[in-house]
């Protein structure tokens, strides 16, 4: 059995992927894997691994000092600097040494895994090597999100106070510009007779992009908009089961968990037309380019029960792809190969095969 220390501090702010992912991912292993890992939580236990979730200066001294004692050092690429730029506003100079930080952080790992493997030609470009890189994805426990009965789904919208019988459409994101935000407005001033809720916060507070933009509109929606703030994460499944469906009109993600656990509670799920997906969601999930195509399918969905029964199929097959044992085989696989020695190379190697969807699944996907 290996001993792997886990390193993260994603739990400083609520209600943003990295901390789901995290969370998620260290209950897969202990799970899944109690067999063959054993998770260090504190500093008593000698490893073989360490996994560093986020990128704070002190993990940079551990990874050091863990190099010096011959462990190996993973690194969890969960953004770059693309992505930080429209998340986060700061003064110029500060921007462009904390980028130069996030990639200095990858540099000094032995290895890193990506959530989405169209970042790992991103990372290419920054300098560092494939080689090292590899594509494992997220994860969400289906002990957590699950699709309820017709009469739990009644007492989940009244425990959020949505319309008992109305249509409603769901979103969950931090409240970003990139996020869509301002897109959903737009769609929910257009569609009055439809419900629309956005689960989420200002997870960067004051620091957020478009802060004060956000904030103005958020404190004057639509009557048929809610902004719920920030729901915790035990009452998620609540929501995505109060919900008809799931909407994503994010302009820039890695692998949302949001899209994962909306597939395990079987909503009908439609996201925007994105280069980045079309390796991850395949037609599990429906693509719109514009507002009026999402409009569109919001109202498709709404007024079609077979064509809603169709995409709720469609996503129930995304969360069997993404199953807890299929991703749990791959981080046994992933975890031995760099303890002992194989490069991440050969590790992505063997992984492909598992990461791979047929070419026909994938030209089939819906696009209005």
């Amino acid at each position: 059995m290996f001993t792997i220390r886990m390193y993260s501090k994603a739990d400083m702010t609520k209600g943003h992927g990295v901390l789901s992912a995290h969370d998620e991912q260290v209950a897969l292993i202990k799970n899944y894997l109690p067999d063959d890992f054993k998770i260090a939580e504190n500093g008593s236990l000698s490893c073989q691994l360490n996994h560093f979730h986020t990128i704070n200066p002190e993990f940079l001294l551990k990874a050091w000092i863990g190099r010096i004692k011959g462990i190996k050092n993973v690194g969890y690429v969960h953004f770059l600097p693309e992505t930080l730029k429209n998340s986060i506003q700061l003064p110029r100079p500060i921007q462009y040494l904390f980028y130069k930080y996030v990639l200095f952080f990858y540099r000094q790992m032995d290895a890193l895994v990506t959530v989405n493997p169209y970042f790992i030609d991103v990372l290419e470009s920054y300098g560092i090597s494939r080689d090292k890189v590899t594509y494992i994805p997220n994860v969400v426990s289906s002990k957590k999100f699950f699709r309820m009965t017709p009469g739990e789904k009644e007492k989940a919208r009244s425990h959020f106070h949505l319309h008992e019988n109305g249509f409603t459409v769901l979103c969950a994101g931090q409240l970003q510009k990139r996020k869509g935000v301002l897109d959903f407005v737009q769609m929910a001033m257009q569609m009055p007779q439809i419900h629309f809720v956005w689960a989420g916060d200002f997870s960067f507070g004051k620091i957020s992009k478009d802060y004060e933009l956000i904030r103005r509109v958020v404190s004057n929606p639509p009557k048929n908009l809610t902004f719920l703030g920030l729901v915790d994460h035990e009452e998620m499944n609540l929501l995505y089961n109060a919900c008809d469906m799931m909407l994503l009109p994010s302009y820039e993600e890695l692998f949302p968990m949001t899209v994962l656990e909306a597939m395990s509670c079987g909503l009908p799920i439609v996201v925007r037309k994105l280069e980045i997906y079309d390796n991850i969601l395949f037609d599990f999930v429906q693509y719109a380019r514009t507002t009026p195509e999402f409009i569109e399918y919001i109202r498709h969905l709404s007024e079609d029960p077979d064509f809603y029964s169709h995409c709720c199929r469609q996503s129930k097959a995304g969360s069997i792809k993404y199953s807890e044992n299929a991703v749990a085989n791959q981080w046994r696989k992933y975890y031995t190969a760099i303890i002992t020695g194989c490069s991440a190379q050969q590790t992505l190697t063997s992984l492909q095969q598992q990461n791979s969807y047929t070419k026909a699944c994938a030209s089939s996907r819906s696009v209005l």
